[in-house]
């Protein structure tokens, strides 16, 4: 195992390749990761999945998903509803840089969320996505309502349609613009859900079908030849991606990025090698769990794709 060398001449991606051999420990699965993921981007017949949890939307992160589907990385994203919202209030308000330490009771005086090191003002968040999506979806409403009594839409067609009125720096928008079906099967536990059901209180004949989406991805699932993985984060996202793929007999291609410990049985701790007793990764998957931060490490991989 070799000793780093680094001068200043050292470019980001000599570094992100020496990890291999000098990094150890998880500098070691952050460059495996790199590898694994650009040999998953070379695989011609590979359907990609990317998930994430939806408070990484809130960071400057949100930039690298979209310029993910911007590319066509991936062919399909699952993720929370609190990725729609952050998408959503960012493309037409701002977030601020706050502290862990603040004041929670002195933030709820000043009517500001805080996530994190994020501050949120309130009204750039609850009202602002009200004031958003429903117009959007009364819009929605009236093309389709000419064409049938009642309208029954899967949460990713709904979200295509929001996706296109959104700007560019969305990734809602780049997933419609490129025909990438966003998935998010706990769609009513966020801002956006709730526009929807607040929707269907005073137009009763407009309702969601969540089973249309599982027909997505089971479509997706059992035309695949080969199938991968980028997973930031743990829970539902994570878990979805990985219980469709087990149709398949397991992806060929697994990297997940987590901060969660295995100790208490979570699936958020839970590494992918892990997923191979259940049938959801393939004995010969390349794969590797990086215990990190993603906000951390993201960008890195996101390089280290890119330039290579």
């Amino acid at each position: 195992m070799d000793d780093y060398s680094i001068n200043r001449n050292t470019s980001l991606n000599q570094i992100l390749t020496n990890m291999a051999d000098s990094g150890g420990f998880e500098g070691r699965h952050l460059a495996n990761g790199i590898g694994i993921l650009r040999k998953m981007m070379d695989e011609k017949n590979c359907t990609r999945f990317l998930s994430f949890v939806g408070a990484l939307v809130s960071t400057g992160n949100r930039g690298i998903i979209r310029d993910m589907l911007k590319n066509k990385m991936f062919s399909c994203i699952i993720t929370t509803c609190g990725a729609l919202d952050h998408d959503i209030a960012k493309s037409f308000s701002s977030y601020y840089e706050g502290d862990f330490r603040l004041d929670d009771q002195f933030l709820l005086k000043k009517d500001i969320h805080r996530l994190g090191n994020i501050l949120i003002p309130n009204e750039n968040y609850g009202p602002l996505i009200e004031a958003k999506v429903q117009p959007i979806l009364q819009e929605l409403y009236d093309s389709n309502k000419s064409r049938s009594h009642s309208l029954e839409l899967a949460p990713s067609e709904i979200l295509r349609y929001i996706g296109s009125h959104l700007n560019e720096s969305s990734f809602l928008y780049w997933a419609a613009k490129n025909d990438i079906p966003v998935i998010v099967p706990g769609i009513v536990d966020g801002a956006v859900g709730n526009q929807i059901w607040l929707f269907n209180q005073s137009h009763k004949d407009f309702r969601i079908d969540i089973l249309k989406d599982q027909t997505i991805l089971s479509e997706m699932i059992f035309d695949a030849k080969m199938t991968g993985a980028f997973m930031l984060g743990g829970g539902l996202s994570k878990h979805h991606t990985l219980w469709w793929n087990q149709y398949r007999g397991g992806l060929d291609y697994a990297v997940y990025i987590t901060t969660a410990s295995e100790w208490d049985g979570s699936l958020s701790g839970a590494p992918v090698a892990e997923a191979i007793s259940w049938g959801k990764v393939t004995t010969q998957a390349k794969q590797v769990t990086i215990h990190a931060d993603v906000s951390t490490v993201l960008p890195f991989i996101y390089h280290g794709l890119i330039s290579k």
